[in-house]
């Protein structure tokens, strides 16, 4: 009898984390495909630079909306009933996106949105509350889902446009959402809401009068607002630098698998640091010094291009990881992470279009990308400050 109670607790384990894992496939992929096709988008429906610059920021726009009442929708309905509605959002906006006609290129782009924000906000708060001991490794994990995922994306899109149409490009990525719920319909009977003592809306509600929470979200805001501004215009810099559109959409793909690389190892090592000031501000230097570089020497771009999306990776590793370390339980970990996503994305949101207009006035990338670079160190400055271990509410610990 205890050994089917063990095996039977181990099979639920498992299929929780391979939930978990594809869930976070998705958190990137739907979204990355979109710049090195762009071109073929504007070419099909005439759009202008601001047209086909909102498909970048109709998601941002929509995690950010969306953000600050995942948490709620999670009391309400439970964290797996949102998180299987988030996916089926995914899933419907993908195909919607493909659709054909313009509209629906557009409102699947923000329905795509809508259910990242809730996969964004809520999966923290299911690490936090079903692996307390573990969300440095499990954060970790999911980020390398994510980032490989948004790679094969990227890297796939413009092949797949190029032989079959851009809905085939944009529509591939469809069986990510599918498999998700395919594999999280197991998880719907297991909890009905989150646990009774990880919803005392007192803690949660600190979030937006304390320090440090503003701290962390300013450095997930600055590391969304570059990585952003990257995803939607480097193909855009390469090509202007002098790469073919299908080099420009490889290196595209290579920044979303170094994003990845992170997550090899970086969750070991917090495990073991008393904190991870040093670790959270390099990541902010990494990402000013490849900005440096695609500014001055474009010819090393592989080489910069990877620097960036390792530092940015590393960055929204660690801010994922700060919405379970620095908050004091699951409720409070969710009320964070909407808050930093809420106002990371927001701030996000109008990174590409600012820089596509600078880049008008100016005839060239270097005055966004050195913008950019100071950027980078701001983020550097927060990382030191969000790294240190404390726990909202309990800042002067």
């Amino acid at each position: 009898m205890n050994h089917q109670k063990t095996t039977s607790a181990l099979t639920r384990s498992t299929l929780l984390v391979a939930g978990l894992f594809l869930i976070a496939a998705n958190l990137r992929a739907p979204f990355t495909g979109v710049a090195p096709v762009l071109e073929m988008l504007q070419s099909a429906f005439e759009l202008s630079p601001a047209q086909a610059g909102l498909l970048t920021t109709l998601p941002l726009l929509a995690f950010g909306v969306i953000s600050p009442f995942a948490a709620m929708f999670a009391r309400e309905y439970g964290l797996e009933r949102m998180l299987f509605i988030a996916m089926a959002l995914v899933a419907a906006g993908v195909a919607m996106r493909a659709g054909g006609a313009m509209w629906t290129l557009y409102l699947g782009t923000a329905i795509i949105g809508i259910g990242i924000a809730l996969g964004n906000v809520l999966l923290p708060s299911l690490v936090k509350r079903d692996f307390p001991s573990k969300v440095p490794t499990i954060t970790a994990a999911c980020a390398i889902a994510m980032g490989g995922a948004g790679a094969l994306a990227s890297a796939s899109a413009f092949p797949l446009g190029s032989a079959f149409g851009w809905q085939a490009a944009l529509g591939a990525v469809l069986i990510l959402p599918l498999a998700a719920m395919a594999m999280w319909i197991t998880q719907l009977g297991v909890h009905s809401r989150p646990a009774q003592g990880t919803a005392s809306p007192p803690h949660g509600g600190r979030v937006w009068r304390s320090a440090l929470a503003w701290q962390v979200t300013l450095f997930m805001g600055i590391n969304s607002l570059l990585y952003y501004v990257l995803i939607g215009w480097l193909p855009s810099i390469l090509i202007e630098a002098g790469f073919s559109p299908a080099t420009a959409g490889s290196l595209h793909g290579e920044m979303q698998l170094a994003s990845a690389v992170p997550g090899l190892f970086l969750g070991p090592i917090v495990n073991r640091m008393k904190d991870q000031k040093l670790i959270a501000s390099g990541m902010g230097v990494l990402m000013g010094i490849a900005l440096l570089g695609l500014c001055y020497a474009r010819d090393w771009a592989s080489i910069w291009v990877f620097c960036f999306g390792f530092g940015s990776g590393g960055g929204v590793l660690l801010a994922l990881m700060f919405m379970g370390l620095r908050a004091g339980n699951a409720y409070q970990a969710a009320a964070l992470s909407g808050m930093a996503q809420c106002v990371g994305y927001l701030l996000a949101a109008g990174g590409p279009a600012l820089a596509g207009q600078l880049h008008d006035l100016t005839h060239n990338w270097t005055m966004a990308l050195m913008i950019g670079i100071a950027l980078s160190l701001a983020m550097a400055i927060f990382g030191l400050l969000a790294g240190r271990a404390l726990t909202v509410g309990n800042e002067r610990a």
